[in-house]
Protein backbone atom coordinates (compact mmCIF):
# COMPACT_ATOMS: atom_id res chain seq x y z
CA UNK A 1 0.00 0.00 0.00
CA UNK A 2 1.29 3.39 -0.82
CA UNK A 3 2.01 5.91 2.02
CA UNK A 4 2.61 9.72 1.29
CA UNK A 5 4.53 12.15 3.91
CA UNK A 6 5.38 15.49 3.58
CA UNK A 7 1.52 16.49 2.12
CA UNK A 8 -0.26 17.34 5.92
CA UNK A 9 0.77 18.16 9.27
CA UNK A 10 -1.38 18.89 12.23
CA UNK A 11 0.11 21.23 14.61
CA UNK A 12 2.78 21.36 12.60
CA UNK A 13 3.86 17.87 12.94
CA UNK A 14 3.92 15.82 9.34
CA UNK A 15 1.67 12.89 9.23
CA UNK A 16 1.92 9.67 7.10
CA UNK A 17 -0.77 9.47 4.26
CA UNK A 18 -1.90 5.85 2.74
CA UNK A 19 -3.50 5.03 -0.05
CA UNK A 20 -3.80 6.02 -3.75
CA UNK A 21 -2.94 9.50 -4.75
CA UNK A 22 -5.59 11.11 -7.09
CA UNK A 23 -5.32 13.48 -9.48
CA UNK A 24 -7.64 15.63 -11.23
CA UNK A 25 -9.83 14.53 -14.57
CA UNK A 26 -9.26 10.68 -12.96
CA UNK A 27 -12.17 8.75 -12.39
CA UNK A 28 -13.13 9.20 -8.96
CA UNK A 29 -13.24 5.47 -7.22
CA UNK A 30 -16.72 4.34 -5.97
CA UNK A 31 -17.21 3.62 -2.44
CA UNK A 32 -19.45 1.81 -0.02
CA UNK A 33 -19.83 3.80 3.16
CA UNK A 34 -22.70 3.78 6.08
CA UNK A 35 -25.48 5.86 6.32
CA UNK A 36 -26.46 7.20 9.63
CA UNK A 37 -29.17 4.48 9.64
CA UNK A 38 -26.73 2.08 9.03
CA UNK A 39 -27.59 1.68 4.96
CA UNK A 40 -24.83 1.05 2.69
CA UNK A 41 -24.39 4.31 0.36
CA UNK A 42 -22.86 4.00 -3.13
CA UNK A 43 -20.72 7.07 -4.57
CA UNK A 44 -22.12 5.84 -7.68
CA UNK A 45 -26.05 6.63 -6.09
CA UNK A 46 -25.44 10.38 -6.85
CA UNK A 47 -23.86 10.17 -10.47
CA UNK A 48 -25.80 12.50 -12.68
CA UNK A 49 -24.96 15.47 -9.86
CA UNK A 50 -22.26 17.64 -9.52
CA UNK A 51 -20.72 16.50 -5.58
CA UNK A 52 -18.96 17.84 -3.15
CA UNK A 53 -16.78 15.33 -1.09
CA UNK A 54 -15.43 16.86 2.11
CA UNK A 55 -13.90 14.25 4.01
CA UNK A 56 -13.21 15.19 7.82
CA UNK A 57 -11.20 13.81 10.91
CA UNK A 58 -14.53 14.03 13.45
CA UNK A 59 -17.57 15.69 13.43
CA UNK A 60 -16.87 16.36 17.26
CA UNK A 61 -13.98 18.35 16.76
CA UNK A 62 -14.49 22.51 16.38
CA UNK A 63 -12.93 22.88 12.91
CA UNK A 64 -14.65 19.95 11.27
CA UNK A 65 -18.09 21.10 12.96
CA UNK A 66 -17.50 24.66 11.17
CA UNK A 67 -16.78 23.27 8.06
CA UNK A 68 -19.76 20.74 7.99
CA UNK A 69 -21.95 23.64 8.82
CA UNK A 70 -20.55 26.14 6.73
CA UNK A 71 -21.10 23.26 3.78
CA UNK A 72 -24.50 22.76 4.70
CA UNK A 73 -25.32 26.34 4.63
CA UNK A 74 -23.64 26.20 1.15
CA UNK A 75 -25.17 23.26 -0.02
CA UNK A 76 -29.11 25.23 0.48
CA UNK A 77 -27.67 27.82 -1.84
CA UNK A 78 -26.22 25.21 -4.53
CA UNK A 79 -29.36 23.41 -5.76
CA UNK A 80 -30.41 20.21 -6.28
CA UNK A 81 -27.72 19.46 -8.98
CA UNK A 82 -25.08 19.50 -6.30
CA UNK A 83 -24.66 17.01 -3.39
CA UNK A 84 -22.29 17.81 -0.24
CA UNK A 85 -21.02 14.48 1.31
CA UNK A 86 -18.98 14.98 4.59
CA UNK A 87 -16.93 11.54 5.33
CA UNK A 88 -15.29 10.55 8.47
CA UNK A 89 -13.94 7.82 10.55
CA UNK A 90 -16.83 8.54 13.38
CA UNK A 91 -19.27 5.77 13.65
CA UNK A 92 -22.90 6.31 12.07
CA UNK A 93 -24.43 6.84 15.21
CA UNK A 94 -22.29 9.63 16.34
CA UNK A 95 -22.68 11.76 12.59
CA UNK A 96 -26.19 11.04 13.34
CA UNK A 97 -26.48 12.64 16.82
CA UNK A 98 -24.18 14.99 15.46
CA UNK A 99 -26.32 15.91 12.26
CA UNK A 100 -29.39 16.05 14.55
CA UNK A 101 -27.71 18.09 17.54
CA UNK A 102 -26.14 20.82 14.59
CA UNK A 103 -29.20 21.34 12.56
CA UNK A 104 -27.43 19.79 9.32
CA UNK A 105 -29.85 18.81 6.80
CA UNK A 106 -28.49 19.00 3.16
CA UNK A 107 -24.96 17.37 3.77
CA UNK A 108 -24.66 13.94 3.92
CA UNK A 109 -22.67 12.24 6.77
CA UNK A 110 -20.93 9.00 5.80
CA UNK A 111 -19.22 6.69 7.88
CA UNK A 112 -15.74 4.97 6.51
CA UNK A 113 -14.85 3.29 9.80
CA UNK A 114 -15.26 0.21 9.16
CA UNK A 115 -13.00 -1.03 6.62
CA UNK A 116 -11.15 2.40 5.80
CA UNK A 117 -11.78 2.03 2.11
CA UNK A 118 -12.57 5.83 1.21
CA UNK A 119 -9.59 6.70 3.04
CA UNK A 120 -7.24 4.64 0.84
CA UNK A 121 -9.02 4.67 -2.02
CA UNK A 122 -8.79 8.91 -1.75
CA UNK A 123 -5.35 8.41 -0.18
CA UNK A 124 -6.34 10.22 2.83
CA UNK A 125 -6.28 7.91 5.72
CA UNK A 126 -4.16 9.27 7.99
CA UNK A 127 -1.05 6.39 8.80
CA UNK A 128 -0.53 7.60 12.85
CA UNK A 129 -4.46 8.56 13.69
CA UNK A 130 -6.19 6.06 11.66
CA UNK A 131 -8.58 9.52 10.78
CA UNK A 132 -9.10 11.10 7.42
CA UNK A 133 -7.16 14.08 6.29
CA UNK A 134 -9.83 17.42 5.94
CA UNK A 135 -9.41 17.10 2.00
CA UNK A 136 -11.71 18.48 -0.64
CA UNK A 137 -12.90 16.34 -3.97
CA UNK A 138 -15.21 18.21 -6.82
CA UNK A 139 -16.44 15.77 -8.92
CA UNK A 140 -18.48 16.47 -11.92
CA UNK A 141 -22.11 14.56 -12.89
CA UNK A 142 -19.69 11.82 -14.12
CA UNK A 143 -17.51 11.08 -11.28
CA UNK A 144 -14.96 12.91 -12.84
CA UNK A 145 -12.75 14.57 -10.28
CA UNK A 146 -12.52 18.45 -10.98
CA UNK A 147 -11.01 19.56 -8.14
CA UNK A 148 -8.91 18.08 -5.29
CA UNK A 149 -7.98 20.43 -2.35
CA UNK A 150 -5.48 18.37 0.18
CA UNK A 151 -5.89 20.93 3.21
CA UNK A 152 -1.96 21.23 4.51
CA UNK A 153 -2.96 21.59 8.32
CA UNK A 154 -5.64 19.20 9.62
CA UNK A 155 -6.57 21.92 11.87
CA UNK A 156 -6.94 24.48 9.47
CA UNK A 157 -10.35 25.15 7.37
CA UNK A 158 -10.34 24.75 3.25
CA UNK A 159 -10.45 27.63 1.17
CA UNK A 160 -14.00 27.33 0.37
CA UNK A 161 -14.36 29.97 -1.90
CA UNK A 162 -11.72 28.13 -4.62
CA UNK A 163 -14.29 24.67 -3.87
CA UNK A 164 -17.34 26.75 -4.48
CA UNK A 165 -15.87 28.36 -7.24
CA UNK A 166 -14.87 24.60 -8.46
CA UNK A 167 -18.55 22.94 -7.81
CA UNK A 168 -20.80 26.09 -9.90
CA UNK A 169 -18.06 26.19 -12.98
CA UNK A 170 -20.15 22.60 -13.25
CA UNK A 171 -23.42 23.80 -13.24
Amino acid sequence: MEEHTGIITINGNPLTLVGNELKVGELAPDFELLDNDLSTVKLSSFRGKVIIISSVPSLDTSVCDMETRRFNEEAGKLGKDVQILTISMDLPFAQKRWCGNAGVDKVITLSDHRHASFGIAYGVLIKELRLLARAVFVLDRECLIRYIQMVEEVTDEPDYDAVLKAAHKLL
